[in-house]
């Protein structure tokens, strides 16, 4: 038996090297090209900025969100109104990972959804020229090498004239997706955040983790940090270090009491208010666990006592409405879900938004012009 192992492996290794690489070549090849070559900072040069091909293994190109079209060459990303990427990202967890496989399945969810909402009146298939672009190519083992991808990514996309659909991931991604945001503004960028967290600590465990991403997006001179607001906070798990940055910056909170006290309309307008004063766009950042942990039990570090799913989405709505300048759902970890239900909210929360923006005529008016399958507007 063992002379007959020993004759297998000895053939296994010839045989090897015998195999073809021409296909493996032009994945890599194909990866670059479509994908765009990745950030300064990686030394395999084989690796691109998008996931295209067989790696890495937690993150994929096919699959899209809503079964929107799939845009291969994201050089061609221009041609969209909307682009949908994901970042799967979980190294900046500081207790449960799992938000890697997050945009699989906010992605996945999205097959239940048709196309059309019916009590906001939209039909994205038919109004809006969205696209699909596959994930962001993370490095699970560097947080900042992941975050120069990340930055990289999203600078491209908002370059190309699309609106960017962040798909994560954990909270880290809200320092390296507004760094790669503001470059392309001509003024301040608000942000409007929801959590259970302040998330605003300069470190955690000696690093930049999910618990410190408005500390450097707050440093970056045209996100000011007074024009940061953060909605739901509350709870047990909000370390001190971080309220204190926030109290010493100017950064306005609102918490589930608030939102109870005085109603869903009146915390928007008071948010709306805080992060459009002066700025030239606004951002939304939106962390699943806003929402109590009874609705959402698969996130990265649930919090009882959070928004009800209603209050949620119509907040949602009623802050996106007047247009934004990109959104991200973060921290929904499908291992610790149940029957897909955290999956589910995170897909609604940018359904609805992009819903409200098409019906207010802030999204909905670009037509695809390049002959690909297209959703949205036809050229007139």
């Amino acid at each position: 038996m063992a002379e007959q192992t020993d004759r297998e492996g000895a053939w296994a290794q010839r045989v090897e090297g015998e195999l073809p690489t021409r296909r493996s070549q032009e994945e890599i090849e194909r990866r670059l090209a479509h994908g765009l070559e990745g950030a300064p900072t990686i030394k395999d040069r084989t690796i691109s900025t998008f996931a295209r091909g067989e790696l890495p293994h937690f993150a994929g190109e096919t699959g899209t969100f809503l079964k929107c079209p799939y845009v291969d060459d994201v050089h061609a990303v221009g041609d969209a109104e909307v682009a949908v990427f994901g970042v799967p990202l979980d190294a900046g967890a500081t207790y449960r990972p799992g938000t890697r496989f997050g945009p699989q399945g906010i992605r996945r969810c999205t097959g239940l959804f048709g196309t059309y909402s019916y009590e906001l009146g939209v039909d994205l298939r038919e109004q809006l020229n969205m696209v699909d672009i596959g994930d962001v190519f993370t490095i699970p083992g560097n947080l900042e090498k992941s975050f120069d991808q990340i930055s990289q990514a999203m600078s491209h996309v908002v370059s190309q004239g699309a609106f960017p659909v962040v798909l994560g991931g954990d909270h880290s991604i809200g320092f390296p997706t507004i760094r790669g945001l503001t470059p392309h503004m001509d003024g301040n960028v608000g942000i409007i955040h929801f959590d259970r967290h302040v998330d605003t600590q300069e470190t955690d465990l000696d690093e930049r983790m999910h618990t410190t991403p408005w500390f450097h997006a707050t440093n970056i001179k045209n996100a000011p940090a007074t024009n940061l607001v953060q909605i739901g906070i509350g709870g047990w798990q909000s370390p001190r270090a971080g309220v204190k940055v926030g109290r010493e910056r100017g950064t306005t909170i609102i918490t589930v009491g608030d939102v109870e006290r005085v109603g869903v309309e009146k915390v928007a307008e008071t948010a709306l208010e805080i992060a459009w004063k002066d700025a030239e766009a606004v951002y939304l950042s939106f962390d699943i666990d806003v929402i109590d942990a009874g609705f959402v039990p698969g996130t990265g570090w649930p919090e009882p006592g959070g928004l009800l799913p209603r209050e949620a989405l119509n907040l949602v709505r009623l802050v996106s409405e007047p247009g934004l300048a990109g959104i991200e759902i973060v921290e929904c970890s499908p291992p610790y879900d149940w029957a897909e239900t955290t999956c589910l909210m995170s897909s609604r929360v940018i359904l609805d938004s992009l819903a409200v923006q098409v019906r207010a005529g802030k999204l909905g008016r670009k037509p695809s012009t390049s002959g690909r399958p297209a959703w949205g507007p036809y050229p007139s």
